[in-house]
């Protein structure tokens, strides 16, 4: 038994000594390893942060606008007389028309038989008027016979050849030869003026038959036709055509207020319609000088011309580019805006910097800096973090790759 005890105290003796024998090697392969490689310490302290530099760029500022494209001026086709049947339409919706071309026809047999009646009375005044012209002789002439005849008498009256009766039958003759020749005179006036009614007459008739052909009074585009061969021509409804003046179309789109003071005439924009590839350039032509007080919203007028793929009634949105620069642009997410202005956190010599900045145009996500930033320099990419004036950072910028590295 005593031989069994002094066995196990000599085998853990060894294994004890093996024990501190390895970790001596342990030990020291640990001790050449930190002399072969040792732990650099790291350049720079600090959080990393995603910075940006400042960049020029070219900016444009713009308004966006909903509307409807509409005729410029559109002018409406109706018939000068009213009544009459429409025996023959000579155009159609989408068909360009000039000015003074026929685009349909009435029934003139009417007006042609007010015509002829027109001709008769004409030709009744006529011969009246000669009448009136051979009794205003024939009448003067028994008033100078009458007037003679009595002048003769009045010696013969005196010396007692000729009765005195007989004297004033003669002057009565007189007198009455002059009335005669007066109401002759008169006819003739009547007469003349019968017949210029009559010549007044056949000129409206004139103009009523030659109304028969409803014509375009202007270049453009047949937007909507009306008149259909067997219906009778009115304008008290609706007219008989609608045309585009010129072909020439509109966006009639609404503005909030906010925008409307930045909104000129000339300005630049591109419009794009429902259903159609690509932009339509165009001009703002009518900036409304009203702004409805329950929307909120004022109206424009952006002038696109004569383009055959345009159509009335179609849905539009145009962007309005109100201003243009070159600048100095940072991301708008770099720009916090508070109470006391705009700033940006700026990045120098690792620390950050809050510095007060000016703003101008704000467009595809970046802001223009016209004041306090120079291009190059570096500021925080996401302004108002739990980064503080002066605090120690790592910057990482973000490349053209969208990889990252340490600055």
């Amino acid at each position: 038994m005593r031989v069994k005890l002094i066995a196990l105290v000599v085998v853990s003796v060894a294994l004890a000594g093996a024990g501190w024998a390895y970790r001596d090697q342990v030990t020291v392969a640990l001790g050449k390893r930190t002399a072969q490689a040792p732990v650099a310490p790291s350049k720079v302290q600090g959080i990393s942060v995603s910075v940006t530099r400042a960049t020029t760029d070219d900016m444009v500022d713009s308004a966006v606008v909903n509307g409807t494209l509409v005729a410029r001026e559109e002018i409406l086709v109706g018939p000068e007389i009213e009544g009459l049947r429409v025996t023959e339409v000579l155009a159609d919706e989408g068909d360009r028309v000039k000015k003074g071309q026929v685009l349909a026809r009435l029934v003139s047999t009417t007006l042609e038989a007010q015509v002829a009646q027109n001709d008769a009375g004409l030709a009744r005044a006529t011969a009246a008027i000669e009448q009136a012209r051979s009794n205003i002789k024939s009448a003067e002439a028994r008033q100078v016979e009458a007037k003679n005849a009595y002048e003769r008498g009045q010696p013969l009256s005196k010396s007692g050849y000729l009765s005195e009766s007989v004297l004033d039958q003669r002057q009565a003759a007189a007198s009455t030869a002059e009335a005669a020749a007066a109401a002759s005179r008169d006819a003739l006036k009547v007469a003349e003026a019968e017949k210029a009614q009559i010549a007044a007459q056949r000129r409206e008739l004139d103009w009523r038959r030659s109304r028969t052909e409803v014509m375009a009074p202007a270049d453009g585009i047949v937007s909507r036709r009306l008149a259909r061969v067997g219906g009778f021509a009115s304008g008290v409804q609706d007219a008989m055509f609608r045309i585009i003046a010129n072909g020439e179309v509109e966006l009639d789109a609404e503005v909030p207020e906010t925008y409307l003071a930045k909104i000129r005439p000339g300005q630049r924009a591109e419009v794009t319609v429902a259903g159609q590839d690509g932009a339509v350039v165009g001009k703002v032509r009518l900036v409304s000088q009203e702004i409805d007080r329950t929307t909120r919203l004022g109206r424009v007028r952006i002038s696109l011309g004569d383009d055959p793929t345009l159509r009335i009634g179609a849905f539009g949105r145009g962007r309005i580019e109100t201003a243009k620069s070159r600048g100095v642009t940072l991301p708008v997410s770099a720009v916090l805006h508070g109470a006391d202005g705009a700033v940006v956190q700026a990045v120098k010599d690792n620390r950050v910097v809050t510095m007060r900045v000016e703003t101008g145009i704000s467009s595809g996500g970046r802001v223009e800096i016209t004041k306090g930033i120079a291009e190059g320099d570096t500021v925080v990419a996401k302004s108002g973090t739990f980064l503080r004036d002066g605090d120690l950072i790592r910057p990482v910028v973000e490349t053209a790759s969208g990889q990252t590295g340490v600055k």
